[in-house]
């Protein structure tokens, strides 16, 4: 079931209340395109949202495809579940929203965690992923002892929030993220992080720094485009280079000079690159 919930305005689309049988229920951006246009479906980044990971992005998509955007698990407006976080999840709700809004087959687009997510729709649903664009992302993002122990922390840090009362949930969302991030967003920005389910958000980093897509990525056999931030100190660069080299023979390479924020940090270069990529995606699928 699909309810429109949010009349498109203030450069957002149309935003959906999205019921996914026995899933739950998600909330997802609708840019309807020009007609028989191929869909892509964004992914964003971990603690994000859709709007506050492509804000910049709904339009100009959204002149030649048709745009779906949805919040994950536990992020925004996204499902609430009732187990854990899992990546997994994330990637086979993607194609149940694309089937509730009548879509066979679809371009992931995934921007840092959401390049995970993308990369799991493409080994998990092959069939219907007509191509790949990541950004801001890597194959693996824990490698050294100190990676892998911050993000068992943010596991321990997800059982905490399980246990305790609703007001000290409250105070780990402020002490871990909000007074760090939001003194220079916008009070819209700051009210969709405050949204979070921190237990599932939390969980979320620990199943980040588990990901390893190398020993499988390469047997995706679908056309890729990658966009490269040389300037990240979020994602290491030299493992975004591994991740291009690993894509399918026709992927094509774009590098920026930005950091982990280009989509709206370094927007007028990095927008036009999102575009060229997932034209030229299109267009090695024959969409």
């Amino acid at each position: 079931m699909i309810r429109r919930t949010h009349a498109a305005r203030g450069g957002f689309p149309d935003g959906h209340e999205v019921e996914l049988p026995g899933r739950g229920r998600t909330f997802v951006r609708e840019v309807a395109g020009p007609p028989g246009a191929p869909t892509v479906v964004l992914l964003h980044g971990w603690t994000a949202t859709a709007d506050l990971n492509w804000f910049t992005c709904f339009a100009p998509l959204g002149e030649h495809f048709r745009v779906l955007a949805p919040d994950h698990r536990g992020h925004g407006r996204g499902i609430r579940p009732r187990g854990g976080f899992r990546l997994t999840d994330c990637a086979d709700d993607v194609a149940a929203i694309a089937d509730a809004f009548g879509v066979h087959t679809f371009i992931p687009v995934g921007y840092s965690m959401g390049g995970a997510i993308a990369q799991l729709v493409a080994s998990r649903h092959e069939h219907r992923t007509r191509g790949l664009v990541l950004a801001a992302t890597a194959g693996y993002f824990a490698s050294s002892r100190d990676e892998r122990l911050n993000f068992l922390g943010l596991a321990g840090l997800a059982r905490l929030s399980r246990l305790t009362s609703a007001q000290a949930r409250s105070w780990i969302t402020e002490q871990v993220y909000l007074q760090r991030k939001t003194h220079s967003l916008a009070d819209w920005a700051a009210r969709q992080i405050a949204s979070h389910d921190w237990r599932h958000v939390l969980e979320a980093g620990s199943e980040i720094g588990a990901f390893d897509s190398r020993p499988w990525l390469s047997t995706v056999a679908v056309p890729g485009a990658m966009i490269i931030t040389t300037n990240d100190k979020v994602v290491p660069p030299h493992r975004q280079e591994e991740l291009a080299a690993s894509l399918h023979t026709t992927a094509v390479t774009h590098r920026i000079d930005a950091g982990h924020d280009a989509v709206f940090a370094a927007r007028d270069r990095f927008v036009p690159l999102l575009l060229d990529a997932c034209r030229q995606v299109a267009q090695h699928a024959h969409i």
